[in-house]
């Protein structure tokens, strides 16, 4: 059965930063791309970021693009969003995603606000 734990979200400053975490098990970790995204209230699910299996970055959305930062620890399993600069727009529910798959985790909230 494959989990993944998102941790790390809260409410930070605009301008701070904030680190996101997604714990996997029950996949092959090493093997998978994974993902970011984020759902905004009233708004539609979108990608964020990627990651290939080996640990290249391949995606970011233009709204991030110079402030985030995908990464991943394949010994640990785990993989990060590095939130610099946050503004408030960034503000959503943000999920951990096996790409290509149906697996995902439950998704932790991230607010940004003075």
């Amino acid at each position: 059965q494959v989990q993944l734990v998102e941790s790390g979200g809260g409410l930070v400053q605009p301008g701070g930063s904030l680190r996101l975490s997604c714990a996997a098990s029950g996949i092959i970790f090493s093997i998978h791309f994974m993902g970011w995204h984020r759902q905004a209230p009233g708004k539609e699910r979108e990608l964020v970021a990627s990651i290939d299996s080996g640990g290249t970055p391949i995606y970011y959305a233009d709204s991030v693009k110079g402030r985030f930062i995908i990464s991943r620890d394949n010994r640990k399993n785990t993989m990060y969003l590095q939130m610099n600069s946050p503004k408030p727009e960034d503000t959503a529910v943000y999920y951990c995603h096996v790409e290509g798959s149906d697996d995902w985790g439950q998704g932790i909230q991230v607010t940004v606000s003075s």
